[in-house]
C-alpha cells in the first residue's frame, strides 16, 4: 500500500499526513514549490515528495506512480475571487480523478475530503443526511458539491467521499480570531445568524479519514464525519472563554451589519492581493441559521465516534496555540 496525499501542508492534510506516518503506511505527497512546510517537517525524512499542484495533469499523474491509494486534501478555503474556487475545489479534482482513471488497475480508492457546505444548511432542531438534496449557498459549497459530482459521475475506481462540518483544533486559523477576539474579553453573540453547529476535532477527522481509506464498507458512499453532539454557537464560545480563563463580556452581533463589513474587506483583499475569509460569500454561511449534520451512518457502518468532546478539544486547542505564540 502507497498513499498520495494531497493538500499535505495544510490544517487537515497535516493532520492525515500524521495519522499515516504513526500507522507505518508509506506516503507520498504532492508539493507546491511555494508550500510552506511548518507542519510537517517532521515527516519530511519518513515520505516521499513529488512536486506538482492539483491544477497540472502532468504532474499528478507522474505523482500517481506506484500509488495505490490518493486522499485528496487540497482545496481553497478563501480566494481572491469565486472562480479560483471553482479552478482549485472543482477543476483540481477533475485533473485528479482524470489521473487516478488513467491509472485504474494500479490506483485501488480515492477519498475525497469535501464539506457540509457542499450539502447547506438546515433549520435549527434538523440534522443534515447523506441522502437529502444539497442547497449550498456560497461559491465555495458549489464548487466542493461540483467536486463532489467529478467523482461520483466519472472516477472509475472505488471512491469515498467525506463531508466534514466546520474543523477546529491545533493548526487551525480559521477560529483564531475568535479565540484571539475572546482573549480580549469580548464573545460576539450572532443575531440573525447561525444558531447550531456540527463540530469535528482535527484528530478525529483524520482518524476517520484513514479509517474510510481502508474500509471496504466505505466503497462508493458519501459519509458526514462528526462528533454527534450539536454545539449552540454561545456555547462554543463560553467554552473557549472558560478554557482560557478569562472573563467575557456578550457583545451582540447583528448579522446584517457583517454585509457592509465584509463587502469592504473584500475590497481590500482585491486591492492588495491577499485572500480573506470575511467575504460576502461567508456572510451567505454565517446568516444560515444551522450548519448541522448526522454522523450516523459513519457511525454504524464503519464505526467512527468522533469521540473528542468540545470541552477537551477546545482545550487542547487553547494548549496548542499558546505553545506556538498564536495567543
Amino acid at each position: 500500500m502507497k498513499v498520495l496525499l494531497t493538500g499535505a501542508t495544510g490544517f487537515v492534510g497535516s493532520h492525515v499526513l500524521d495519522r499515516l506516518c504513526a500507522k507505518g503506511i508509506q506516503t507520498v505527497i504532492l508539493l507546491r514549490n511555494t508550500s510552506n512546510t511548518q507542519f510537517i517537517s517532521r515527516h519530511l525524512d519518513k515520505i516521499e515528495l513529488r512536486y506538482g499542484a492539483v491544477t497540472d495533469p502532468e504532474s499528478v499523474s507522474n505523482a500517481l506512480g506506484d500509488v495505490t491509494h490518493v486522499v485528496h486534501c487540497a482545496g481553497l478555503t478563501k480566494a481572491l475571487k469565486a472562480a479560483d474556487f471553482y479552478q482549485v475545489n472543482h477543476i483540481g479534482t477533475r485533473v485528479v480523478v482524470e489521473a487516478v482513471n488513467r491509472h485504474t488497475g494500479q490506483v485501488q480508492r480515492l477519498l475525497h475530503v469535501s464539506s457540509l457546505a457542499a450539502a447547506g444548511p438546515v433549520k435549527p432542531g434538523e440534522r443534515a443526511h447523506e441522502s437529502d438534496p444539497p442547497r449550498p449557498v456560497s461559491h465555495y459549497g458549489k464548487s466542493k458539491l461540483a467536486a463532489e459530482l467529478e467523482v461520483k459521475q466519472n472516477c472509475k475506481v472505488e471512491f469515498v467521499i467525506l463531508r466534514p462540518p466546520a474543523v477546529y483544533g491545533p493548526r487551525d486559523e480559521g477560529f483564531l480570531p475568535l479565540f484571539r477576539t475572546i482573549t480580549r474579553h469580548v464573545r460576539p453573540v450572532l443575531w440573525g445568524g447561525i444558531k447550531e453547529l456540527s463540530l469535528v476535532f482535527a484528530h478525529d477527522l483524520a482518524d476517520a479519514i484513514v479509517t474510510c481509506l481502508l474500509h471496504p464498507a466505505a466503497a462508493g458512499k458519501t459519509y458526514f464525519i462528526a462528533n454527534p453532539e450539536i454545539v449552540p454557537t454561545e456555547r462554543f464560545t463560553s467554552q473557549i472563554a472558560k478554557h482560557l480563563n478569562t472573563w467575557t463580556v456578550s457583545v451582540p452581533l447583528p448579522v446584517p451589519v457583517l454585509l457592509p463589513m465584509f463587502a469592504m474587506l473584500e475590497l481590500v483583499s482585491l486591492l492588495t492581493g491577499h485572500a480573506t475569509i470575511m467575504t460576502s460569500q461567508k456572510y451567505a454561511e454565517l446568516r444560515a441559521p444551522a450548519w448541522v449534520c448526522d454522523p450516523t451512518r459513519a457511525q454504524t457502518e464503519l464505526g467512527i465516534t468522533c469521540p473528542t468532546t468540545l470541552e477537551t478539544g477546545v482545550a487542547l486547542t487553547i494548549d496548542w496555540y499558546r505553545q506556538q505564540g498564536w495567543l
